[in-house]
C-alpha cells in the first residue's frame, strides 16, 4: 500500500530531510508523496493508491478533531465493520478508505484499537495534545516497522531502514553480533537488525514513545489449542474460512491478480479468487520450472496466465539491487525469483494475492512430518527417548545420532525452523574477531519455546516458525520484493479468522501418513483437481548449486570471497575451500550451495550499503 518515515524532535531543514527519506522509499508509493511537520514530530509518506483513490485519502492524515495524525502501511480488512460501529456512535467520515477508520478508531478506543483490527499493518499515530507517538505492527509481521533511538534520545522510524540513511544524526554501523546467528538461520533472527542500534518492532507488538521514553508491549499471541472434532468437520470449516478470507482480501479499487506456482497453496488461493490474471516464473534449468503447471491450471480455470523464464545472468545482475531492497541480508534463494515475479505482475496489476502462511498454519513442511521408521521408534515411551537423546548429545557423532535426537519429542533440543545453513561451530570457525560473538541459536529460540512449554511437539514447531521463520524470512521477502516493484502483496492464509480456525485443528488432521497439511489439501480439493491438491511441496527451487559450478558465476562469487572487505569478517581461505569443494565435486554429498549463497548474500549486502553507498555520497 505504501511506506512511511518519521522522526521526533526538532532539526534544522527537517523538510529537506524528510523529503530525502521519502525519496528513498519512492518505490513503496509512486502515486503520491507528502509530509507533516508538527511540534516535535516530522512524518513522511509515499502512497500506492489501493482504496479510495481521491486526494482526500492521502497521508499523513489528520483526525477529524485535529488532535492526531497518522502514517499507515497496510490494509484493514474489517474497516467497514469498524466504520459502522463508529458511525453508530455518531462519528462521521470524509473518505471510503481504511486509514480514516483506523485513525478514528484510535481516537475512540485508544490503544485497544490494535485488538480490533483484522489485516496487515504497521502504523504510527502522533497525539498532538500529549506529544506522544503510538504505533503497532500486525500479529503476523506482514508489514515492516523499523526504529532506532538516536544518541539525543529522539526516535527515528519507518517502513525501510534505508530511509534512515538520510537523517543527519543516524550513524550507519554493522551490528557485529548479527552475523553469527545469520549464518545458521539465513536471516536476521534477532530484533536488532544488521544495522547497529536499529530494531524491528516485532509482530503483534505495539509501542508508545513520549518524552524520550520508549515502551514496547505484546498485544496478541498465536497459540494452538486443539478441539476434538471429525476430519470432515475441519475440512468444511477450512474451506469456508479460506473462502471468506480470500473475499475479504480481494477488496480493492484497482486491479487484483494472483501469484501461481505448481503447489497447492497458491493454486487454492487462485481458484478461490478467480482473478483475470495469474503470474508465474521459473528457470531455464531442467526441473526448476513449474510454470507449465501454473499455465495448465490457469487454462482449466479460464484465467490468463503470464509467465517468464529467468536466466542466471539476470539473477546475478539484479542481486545487489535485491539486497538493497531487502534492507538486511537474507539468503533464501527464492527471494530472487520473487523479485522478478513481482516485476512481471506489476506490469498488469497493482495488487496480488499469494499463498504464504499455509505451511505454518496447517503444518505443510516436511520437517513437521515423521517418516515410517520414526513412527515406529516413537512407540518407545517418551521418557526413554528423551534419555537416549541426552546420551547421544554427549557422545561423538555416530550413525543414527541425529535420528535419536530429532525423535526425542523435544523440538527445543534440535528444531530451529525451516533453514539451518551453517552449524554453529562451523559459523564460529569461519568468522573473525568480534564477529564470532552474537547470540547462540538456543538464546534466540529458548524464549519462544518457553511460551509454549506445555504444548505438543507439532504445535511447538509451528509456533517457533510463526515467530521466527515467517516474519524473518517469508514475510520479509514478500513485502520487500513486491514493494520494490510498487506491488501490494496480500496473504489470505495469514488472517486473524483463519488462524482462529486453524489453531483448533488436531495434529492428526494436519499431518497424516498420506501427506502434510492434509486438512487443507482436502479443503482445496473441493475446487482443485487431485493433481494440484495432492502435489508434494517443492517450495520455490532455485538452481544455485548448478550456477556455482559454472566458471562465470564461480568467479563472481570468488571475487567477493577474496575481497579485502570479506577478510574483515571471514577467514577467506576457508571460504575459498568451501567454494572450490562445491565446484569440483558434482555429487550431492559435496553440495555447499546454500552455505556459499549465504556468505555471498551478506557480502553483496555489505558492499551495497557500506561501500557503494559511501562512494555515491562522495560523488553527490
Amino acid at each position: 500500500m505504501c511506506g512511511f518515515a518519521g522522526f521526533t524532535g526538532f532539526l534544522e531543514h527537517r523538510d529537506e530531510i524528510i523529503n530525502k527519506m521519502n525519496e528513498r522509499i519512492f518505490h513503496r508509493g509512486p502515486d503520491m508523496g507528502s509530509t507533516y511537520l508538527g511540534e516535535g514530530i516530522t512524518l513522511g509518506f509515499r502512497r500506492l493508491s489501493i482504496l479510495d483513490l481521491r486526494p482526500e485519502a492521502n497521508q499523513p492524515m489528520i483526525s477529524a478533531d485535529g488532535r492526531s495524525v497518522i502514517v499507515f502501511n497496510g490494509e484493514i480488512y474489517n474497516f467497514r465493520e469498524l466504520r459502522a460501529e463508529l458511525e453508530a456512535e455518531g462519528l462521521g467520515f470524509n473518505t471510503t478508505c481504511d486509514t480514516e477508520v483506523l485513525l478514528a478508531g484510535y481516537r475512540f478506543w485508544g490503544k485497544d484499537i490494535v485488538n480490533r483490527l483484522r489485516g496487515m499493518f504497521a502504523f504510527a499515530i502522533w497525539d498532538i495534545e500529549t506529544a506522544s507517538l503510538f504505533g503497532a505492527r500486525d500479529m503476523f509481521g506482514i508489514k515492516p516497522f523499523y526504529y532506532t533511538v538516536l544518541e539525543n534520545g529522539e526516535l527515528l522510524f519507518g517502513s525501510e531502514i534505508k530511509s534512515f540513511l538520510e537523517h543527519p544524526d543516524f550513524v550507519m554501523q554493522v551490528n557485529e553480533k548479527a552475523l553469527r546467528p545469520y549464518l545458521t538461520f539465513q536471516y536476521s533472527a534477532d530484533p536488532e537488525t544488521f544495522f547497529k542500534g536499529v530494531y524491528k518492532l516485532e509482530q503483534a507488538h505495539c509501542f508508545t514513545y513520549q518524552k524520550g521514553k520508549l515502551t514496547i508491549e505484546r498485544y496478541s499471541d498465536m497459540k494452538f489449542d486443539a478441539v476434538e472434532n471429525t476430519f470432515e468437520y475441519y475440512v468444511d470449516e477450512t474451506a469456508k474460512t479460506v473462502r471468506e478470507s480470500v473475499d475479504a482480501h480481494s477488496v480493492s479499487d484497482v486491479k487484483v491478480g494472483a501469484f501461481l506456482s505448481g503447489g497447492v497453496d497458491s493454486s487454492y488461493i487462485t481458484a478461490s479468487l478467480m482473478p483475470n490474471k495469474t503470474f508465474s516464473v521459473g528457470f531455464d534449468y531442467h526441473k526448476f520450472n513449474e510454470t507449465d503447471y501454473a499455465a495448465e491450471l490457469s487454462s482449466k480455470l479460464g484465467i490468463e496466465n503470464h509467465k517468464r523464464l529467468l536466466t542466471a545472468d539476470e539473477c546475478f545482475d539484479a542481486f545487489p539491487d535485491i539486497q538493497y531492497h531487502m534492507d538486511e541480508p537474507q539468503s533464501n534463494p527464492s527471494s530472487v525469483p520473487l523479485y522478478f515475479l513481482a516485476k512481471l505482475a506489476s506490469e498488469h496489476v497493482t495488487v496480488v494475492l499469494s499463498g504464504e502462511g499455509a505451511d505454518e498454519l496447517y503444518a505443510g513442511y516436511e520437517e513437521y512430518n515423521e517418516r515410517a521408521l520414526a513412527r515406529k521408534y516413537r512407540k518407545i515411551p517418551a521418557p526413554i527417548r528423551r534419555g537416549l537423546a541426552s546420551v547421544a548429545k554427549a557422545l561423538p557423532y555416530f550413525k543414527g545420532h541425529d535420528f535419536i535426537i530429532k525423535n526425542s519429542g523435544r523440538p527445543e533440543d534440535f528444531f530451529i525452523g525451516q533453514a539451518h545453513v551453517f552449524d554453529e561451530d562451523e559459523a564460529v570457525q569461519i568468522l573473525r574477531g568480534e564477529y564470532k560473538n552474537g547470540k547462540t541459536v538456543k538464546e534466540i529460540t529458548a524464549p519462544i519455546y518457553a511460551r509454549v512449554k506445555d504444548f505438543d511437539e507439532l504445535s511447538k514447531k509451528q509456533y517457533l516458525d510463526l515467530n521466527l521463520w515467517l516474519p524473518g524470512d517469508i514475510l520479509l521477502k514478500a513485502d520487500k520484493m513486491s514493494m520494490a516493484s510498487s506491488l501490494e502483496l496480500r496473504v489470505p492464509f495469514l488472517d486473524k479468522k483463519v488462524l482462529e480456525k486453524a489453531s483448533k485443528i488436531p495434529a492428526r488432521h494436519k499431518i497424516t501418513p498420506e501427506n502434510t497439511k492434509y486438512v487443507l489439501r482436502k479443503a482445496a480439493n473441493k475446487i482443485l483437481p487431485d493433481e494440484w491438491a495432492d502435489r508434494e511441496k517443492k517450495g520455490f527451487p532455485v538452481p544455485i548449486r548448478f550456477w556455482l559450478r559454472e566458471d562465470k558465476y564461480y568467479n563472481i562469487v570468488k571475487e567477493y570471497f577474496t575481497s579485502d572487505f570479506a577478510a574483515q569478517f571471514f577467514d577467506t581461505d576457508m571460504l575459498m575451500s568451501i567454494l572450490d569443494e562445491h565446484k569440483n565435486n558434482i555429487d550431492r554429498a559435496h553440495d555447499r550451495g546454500r552455505k556459499i549463497w549465504t556468505v555471498f548474500t551478506f557480502l553483496t549486502w555489505y558492499k551495497r550499503f557500506f561501500i557503494d553507498e559511501k562512494v555515491a555520497c562522495k560523488r553527490a
